[in-house]
């Protein structure tokens, strides 16, 4: 008898479409000194400094966490826009300073329309941490993230933000000599003043779960060695902490595309 073999058919691959229910868009972080952009199913895609050049110098459109200059950044993402993929008309999450508020994400759906999304909606870049940890979201939770020009630290219950503290110092501020002993001081004197107005149990209740950090700053001994002696609990960075924030918005595209919310905020 002879059997005949017939050849395996090869897997199918999921393609990452715009329409697609498992996979849409682009999550973008606008940060002061670097801009990230990462694809569901594909990562990272671009990491590259906050700077356009309209003319015979350097312009940074985003400082200390604000959006000063709308164009350039809409500048800046048109001259990257062939270093991304094509993904047709992409949904687009974006990151925001928590205390950026209604003007910083203005700003940044103005910017990221050169991208020509069909949507954008911004995340605050603490519950995008957050996100990216894995960590439980219905228990009190601090997030500390100590970025190039801005440093926050914001409590969350329930994935949402409830209260929140900013410095308008980073790592990049210790390039000329400043201790960063200066941030340590800075964070650990936030924490202390959400811990004094708190009418409530949250803030003592997520410093006895542990504080997460995030930002390039988590990676610095020179912060983070006296943040566990200063707060009297743990101090835990997230894995690869300066890209934790774009990571965490990545992983809500799904959901946003399912589900977008009306006000444009997640």
């Amino acid at each position: 008898m002879t059997v005949i073999r017939h050849p395996r058919p090869a897997p199918v691959r999921h393609r990452h479409r715009p329409l697609c229910g498992r996979c849409s868009g682009l999550a973008l972080d606008l940060g002061s000194a670097r801009t990230r952009a990462f694809v569901a199913g594909r990562g990272m895609v671009l990491d590259v400094p906050t700077v356009t050049f309209p003319g015979s110098g350097a312009v940074h459109p985003v400082q200390r966490g604000t959006i000063v200059d709308t164009p350039g950044a809409a500048r800046m993402l048109e001259r990257l826009g062939h270093r991304l993929p094509r993904i047709g008309r992409p949904l687009v999450v974006v990151t925001s300073p928590v205390l950026g508020g209604p003007a910083y994400r203005a700003a940044a759906r103005t910017a990221v329309g050169v991208l020509r999304p069909r949507a954008v909606l911004t995340v605050p870049g603490a519950r995008a941490v957050a996100l990216a940890a894995g960590a439980d979201h219905v228990r009190p939770l601090l997030v500390v993230d100590i970025g190039a020009h801005l440093t926050e630290v914001v409590l969350l219950a329930d994935g949402a933000v409830t209260d929140a503290r900013h410095t308008a110092l980073g790592t990049a501020d210790l390039s000329d000599g400043t201790p960063g002993e200066l941030i340590t001081e800075g964070v650990i004197g936030m924490v202390t003043e959400m811990l004094r107005q708190d009418r409530t149990s949250l803030t003592r209740t997520a410093l006895l779960r542990g504080v997460l950090l995030a930002g390039g700053g988590a990676l610095r001994p020179d912060i983070t060695g006296g943040l566990p002696g200063g707060l009297h609990c743990a101090v835990q960075p997230v894995p690869s902490p300066h890209t934790a924030a774009v990571r965490g918005a990545a992983g809500l595209l799904t959901a946003a595309h399912r589900h977008p919310p009306a006000d444009g905020v997640l």
